[in-house]
């Protein structure tokens, strides 16, 4: 009951304590039979309810001023006995109070600090959840790139491989080569990611593509259908490595798709490096009804997804004039100033 209703069992105990001395039925103190109660009320803090350690020190003080007066008149014990007798009860129920308080500020202590425990822990939890789903879709945009590109432009290379070789097998063999070659670098861009999902900590043994490899890659997908033309501007050697990375994949998923969806004869490829930022264009002379349908998806979202992990603009769309396909990023460059 002293813990459901502290402040209703002190009081009931104190009249209790007053009705036994002032019948003269025991003379064992005023405050020292109360101890248990007063130490529960003045460590009373739940919530939704009043602090118990005023209520508690009001009642002491009264049960205590109560106590005084008796003593010295109808107790008949001059004015020095009482003072002796119930300042040992005040100071009694002093260190009591404090003990209490202390009680329960460490019972506060502790449940905050579990409080923070959880607290971080529910944090830990989301910024794990959140670091695995980062690499989930870095993961599968990886994949669907590479994937998408070497099965993209082995395509090709097959397709012009069987056209070639009855009339020209020398020619047959080029782009079987080219296939072959496309194969070995998807074989390795797929172990480098397999490696950094066994070894988070470790760098891949190969270096990642990047705008160096732009002009091979579009070599590759060149064909007779097809004439793609690439300009570039500006040191483009020193662009860090994820920019680079970033510039290649956009380059070769805007190529990729405009190979499988846009039907198209020609693409230009722009690669600048001005004002402190990469800005990368691909165009092409191809349908639009169909990219808009087909190609928007995974790919350009995924486009989406790299430049504005590098605080960079994307855009993708039909052209302003006439027909055809445009795809443009402007990325910053870390470092470099205008």
């Amino acid at each position: 009951m002293r813990r459901r209703w502290p402040l209703a069992v002190l009081l009931l105990s104190v009249q209790a304590v007053v009705v036994f001395r002032t019948s003269g039925l025991t003379d064992a103190g005023w405050v020292w039979p109360l101890s248990a109660a007063y130490a529960t009320l003045a460590a009373d803090d739940r919530p939704g309810r009043r602090p118990g350690l005023p209520w508690a020190a009001g009642i002491g003080l009264a049960e205590l001023a109560f106590a005084a007066t008796w003593d010295t008149t109808a107790g008949g014990a001059t004015p020095r006995e009482g003072l002796g007798s119930l300042g040992a009860e005040a100071l009694w129920l002093a260190v009591l109070l404090a003990a209490a308080t202390a009680h329960r500020n460490r019972l506060r202590w502790r449940a905050e600090r579990d409080e923070r425990l959880l607290r971080a822990a529910r944090e830990r939890d989301l910024e794990a959840g959140r670091r695995i789903a980062e690499a989930r879709l870095d993961i599968a945009r990886e994949l669907h790139d590479v994937v998408g590109h070497t099965l993209t432009v082995v395509g090709i290379q097959l397709r012009v491989a069987a056209e070639a070789l009855d009339d020209s097998p020398q020619e047959a063999r080029a782009a079987l080569t080219t296939a072959q070659q496309v194969r070995t670098e998807a074989v390795r861009d797929l172990r480098a990611l397999v490696h950094v999902l066994r070894a988070p900590g470790e760098a891949p043994q190969d270096p990642a593509a990047g705008v160096p490899d732009i002009a091979a890659l579009i070599d590759r997908m060149r064909s007779a259908e097809l004439d793609i033309r690439l300009e570039t501007a500006g040191d483009l050697a020193a662009v860090p490595a994820p920019v680079s990375l970033a510039v290649h994949r956009i380059v070769q998923e805007a190529l990729t798709n405009t190979v499988r969806h846009a039907a198209a004869s020609r693409a230009d490829v722009t690669v600048r490096l001005v004002d402190g930022r990469v800005e990368v264009s691909v165009t092409d002379d191809g349908r639009t009804v169909a990219q808009t349908s087909e190609a928007v998806g995974h790919g350009v979202r995924g486009m989406d997804e790299r430049v504005r992990a590098l605080g960079g603009d994307f855009s993708a769309g039909p052209q302003d004039k006439g027909d055809g396909w445009l795809v443009r990023a402007a990325i910053p460059v870390p470092g470099l100033h205008p």
